[in-house]
C-alpha cells in the first residue's frame, strides 16, 4: 500500500500522511496483550506507515515498552517516532494495577507527576529511551501544557517550561540528540503562546481541526505556515463521534464526554450525506484535514490489527469531489476550508 509523506516543518524528517496513535496499545480503558499491540504495529509497517506516536501517559509506561519492542527489530530509516515529556514516572508500591489509573487499565506499577523543568524534561526523556529500548527518539513534544489541562496551575508549569525547560529541547535538538521539537495538546491557544518561546517543528493537536471543527483555519494554520511547524492531527474522530456517527445505540463521544446536542444533530446531518454520496463517515474524518497544507500527517489511535487494517483502508476510500463540495454548500464545513481533491 503506497501512503505518500510530508516533510515536517524545517526538517529532514518526512513522515506518512497517515500514521498511528498509540494510546491504546497502553491500555487505554481497556486491556490488550502484547501479542495484540506488535501485531497492530507490525500491521502498520505492513501497510506502509512510518509514523509512530506515544508518550510516558500512555499505559504509565506500558506504550513505550511495546513501541520499542516492535521498532528495535526495524531499520531505523524505516520508522520516525515521537513521544512525550512533561510527565516524570515514579515507582508507587501501592499502586492498585487491578484499576483504572489515568484511564488506563495498565499493569505497571508507577505514578505520574508534572515536571516541564529543565531537570524534569531531561529525565523524561532519558526514562523514555529505557523504556523504549531505543538509542533515539525523533520528536519531543511537551505533553499537556496549557489551561486545557492545567486549569488554574496553568501559569505555574508554563512557567517553568519558559524559564527551564524550553532549554532542554533546545539543547536535545542542537546537539542532534532529537531532531524536532513539539507540543502535544488539545488546544490551539497554548500553541499560539508558545511560538514566543523560541522554534517548534510541528504541534501535535488533537481534535481542533477536524468535520466538526475549524476554527483553527482562522488563525492557528496560518501562523503554523508562517512559524514553520507542521500539524500532526491527532484525534480526527473527535473522540469517537466522528467513527461511530450517531445512528447507533451507544453514546456518542465527543471531546472525552458525551456530545451535547448540537454536536449530535451536526454529525447526524453530515452522516446523511456520506449515505447520499455512499462515502464512509470515519474515512471523510481521515481524508478532510490533509488537504490543509500544514498539516503533515493525521495519527488516530489504533487499538488491533484488524483495526489497522481497516483504517488503512478508509484513508484511502474515494470519496467524489461533490461530497466535498456539498458539505460545503450546506453549511456543515466552512467554506475557505481546502478540502481533498478527487483522485
Amino acid at each position: 500500500m503506497n501512503i505518500a509523506k510530508k516533510k515536517l516543518g524545517n526538517t529532514n524528517l518526512e513522515v506518512t500522511t497517515l500514521g498511528v496513535g498509540t494510546a491504546s496499545l497502553g491500555n487505554l480503558y481497556k486491556k490488550i496483550g502484547d501479542a495484540e499491540a506488535q501485531l497492530t504495529l507490525n500491521r502498520a509497517f505492513e501497510c506502509g506507515l512510518n509514523f509512530f506516536d506515544t508518550a510516558p501517559r500512555y499505559g504509565l509506561g506500558l506504550s513505550e515498552r511495546r513501541v520499542g519492542d516492535v521498532l528495535r527489530e526495524k531499520n531505523k530509516s524505516d520508522y520516525v517516532l515521537s513521544t512525550k515529556v512533561g510527565r516524570v514516572l515514579t515507582r508507587d508500591v501501592h499502586a492498585k494495577t487491578s484499576e483504572l489509573r489515568y484511564e488506563f487499565d495498565t499493569p505497571m506499577p508507577f505514578d505520574a507527576h508534572y515536571d516541564y523543568t529543565y531537570d524534569g524534561i531531561m529525565r523524561s526523556y532519558e526514562d523514555s529511551l529505557q523504556r523504549l529500548g531505543l538509542a533515539s527518539i525523533d520528536i519531543l513534544l511537551i505533553h499537556d501544557i496549557g489551561a486545557f489541562t492545567h486549569s488554574s496551575k496553568d501559569l505555574h508549569y508554563y512557567k517553568q517550561l519558559e524559564t527551564s525547560g524550553f532549554s532542554a529541547l533546545e539543547e536535545l535538538r542542537r546537539s542532534k540528540q532529537i531532531k524536532a521539537v513539539g507540543l502535544g495538546v488539545n488546544e490551539t491557544e497554548i500553541c499560539e503562546r508558545a511560538m514566543q518561546l523560541g522554534q517548534f517543528d510541528c504541534f501535535l493537536l488533537a481534535g481542533r481541526y477536524s468535520l466538526l471543527e475549524q476554527d483553527a483555519i482562522d488563525s492557528f494554520l496560518p501562523k503554523c505556515k508562517e512559524h514553520g511547524a507542521s500539524i500532526i492531527l491527532g484525534g480526527p474522530y473527535n473522540s469517537g463521534i466522528l467513527a461511530t456517527g450517531v445512528k447507533g445505540t451507544n453514546t456518542p463521544m465527543y471531546d472525552y464526554a458525551p456530545a451535547p446536542q448540537e454536536i449530535i444533530k451536526r454529525v447526524s446531518d453530515i452522516e446523511d450525506l456520506c449515505n447520499e454520496f455512499n462515502v464512509t463517515l470515519a474515512a471523510a474524518a481521515l481524508q478532510f484535514p490533509l488537504a490543509h497544507e500544514a498539516v503533515a500527517t493525521v495519527i488516530p489511535g489504533i487499538d488491533s490489527e484488524a483495526r489497522m487494517t481497516k483504517t488503512a483502508e478508509l484513508f484511502n476510500e474515494n470519496i467524489p469531489q461533490e461530497f466535498w463540495n456539498t458539505l460545503k454548500d450546506s453549511g456543515l464545513i466552512k467554506e475557505n476550508v481546502p478540502v481533498p481533491s478527487e483522485l
